[in-house]
C-alpha cells in the first residue's frame, strides 16, 4: 500500500475532475487506454474500486472523492515545485510535433521555425502539413494551427503569424482582356473559376462582402486542384480567376503578371492560432515556442 506511484495517482485525479476518461487524456496529451490502465492499476493496489464506470458518464465512488479530497492538493504542490525547477534547469530540448495546415506551413511559419531554432538549438522541431481537420493529439502532435472558426472551446489558443489576412481574387490581364473586369461578385458565374479542392472533399467558394451585402459564389472552371503551386501556375497562364491568399498572389500582383478583381468586396478575417490542451505539464519545448511566438513581432 506504501509508495503509490504519482503517476497513477494524477491519472485518477485528471479523470475524477474531468469525469470523462476521453477529455482527461486530451488534456493530458496521452490515450485514454493508458489513463483506463493507471485507474485499474490503483485500483488493484488499493483493493477499491475508485471511480463508477458507465457508457455515458464516469464518477468518483465514496473512497474515490475521498482520495481525490486528499491527493489534489497534494497533486498541485508537487506539479508546483516541479515546474519551478524546470524553470531553473537546462534550456529546452527535446523534440516538437506541430500540425499544420499547408499554406501557412509554406506562407507564415518559415520565418518563425527558423528563427524559434536558432534560439532553441537543443529542439527539433517537426512540421506536418495537413488541410485534414484531425485530432492532432490522438495523433501525438504537441501542437496544430489553425484559423479561429475551425478551433474547439477547450483548446488553448494563442495568435501566431499576422493578425488580420485577406483573400483575393486574381486573373492575368491577358485572361481579363479576353473575358472582362467583372464589376459584381455575381459577375464571375460569366467566368472560369480555378477552384481549390480541400483534402476532405469540400470546395471551395469565394464569399464576397461590401456595404452590408453578402454574395457567395462557387462558378466552374477548367481546373479543380488541391495544390496553389498549380493553381497559381494556371492563373499565371490565363486559364481563369482565381481565389486564394492575398500572401500568395500580391509578388504576382506587384509585378504586373496578375489583377486583383472585385477588391473593395474583399473583408479582413482574423490570422491563425496555435492550440493545444489545457494542461498542467506543458513539454518545454511547447512551452519555449509559446513564450517565443508571443514575443513574435507578427
Amino acid at each position: 500500500m506504501n509508495h503509490l506511484p504519482l503517476a497513477d495517482l494524477e491519472a485518477f485525479a485528471a479523470v475524477a475532475e474531468s469525469r470523462n476518461f476521453r477529455r482527461a487524456a486530451s488534456l493530458r496529451g496521452v490515450s485514454a487506454s493508458a489513463l483506463s490502465e493507471a485507474v485499474r492499476r490503483l485500483e488493484t493496489r488499493l483493493e477499491t474500486r475508485l471511480l463508477n464506470r458507465t457508457t455515458r458518464s464516469v464518477t468518483p465512488t465514496e473512497e474515490g472523492e475521498r482520495l481525490l479530497e486528499k491527493v489534489r492538493p497534494l497533486i498541485s504542490e508537487i506539479s508546483t515545485a516541479l515546474e519551478r525547477v524546470a524553470e531553473t534547469s537546462d534550456r529546452p530540448a527535446g523534440r516538437l510535433r506541430l500540425n499544420v495546415p499547408s499554406f501557412i506551413a509554406r506562407q507564415i511559419l518559415p520565418p518563425i521555425a527558423i528563427a524559434f531554432l536558432r534560439e532553441y538549438p537543443s529542439v527539433t522541431l517537426e512540421v506536418q502539413a495537413s488541410d485534414t481537420f484531425i485530432d492532432v493529439f490522438a495523433q501525438g502532435f504537441d501542437a496544430g494551427i489553425r484559423y479561429d472558426e475551425s478551433l474547439e472551446q477547450d483548446m488553448i489558443a494563442v495568435p501566431i503569424g499576422p493578425r488580420t489576412q485577406r483573400f483575393a481574387a486574381v486573373a492575368s490581364p491577358d485572361y481579363l482582356a479576353r473575358r472582362g473586369m467583372p464589376e459584381h461578385p455575381r459577375d464571375l458565374l460569366r467566368h472560369a473559376f480555378i477552384r481549390h479542392r480541400f483534402d476532405s472533399g469540400r470546395m471551395s467558394a469565394m464569399e464576397f462582402e461590401k456595404d452590408g451585402e453578402i454574395a457567395r459564389i462557387t462558378p466552374d472552371g477548367p481546373l479543380v486542384a488541391n495544390l496553389i503551386d498549380i493553381e497559381l501556375s494556371a492563373a499565371l497562364a490565363g486559364l481563369g480567376v482565381l481565389a486564394t491568399f492575398e500572401e500568395v498572389s500580391r509578388p504576382h500582383v506587384e509585378s504586373g503578371a496578375l489583377v486583383e478583381v472585385l477588391k473593395d468586396w474583399q473583408q479582413p478575417f482574423s490570422g491563425p492560432y496555435l492550440y493545444y490542451p489545457s494542461r498542467r505539464h506543458m513539454p518545454s519545448p511547447l512551452r519555449a515556442f509559446v513564450d517565443f511566438i508571443k514575443r513574435w513581432p507578427g
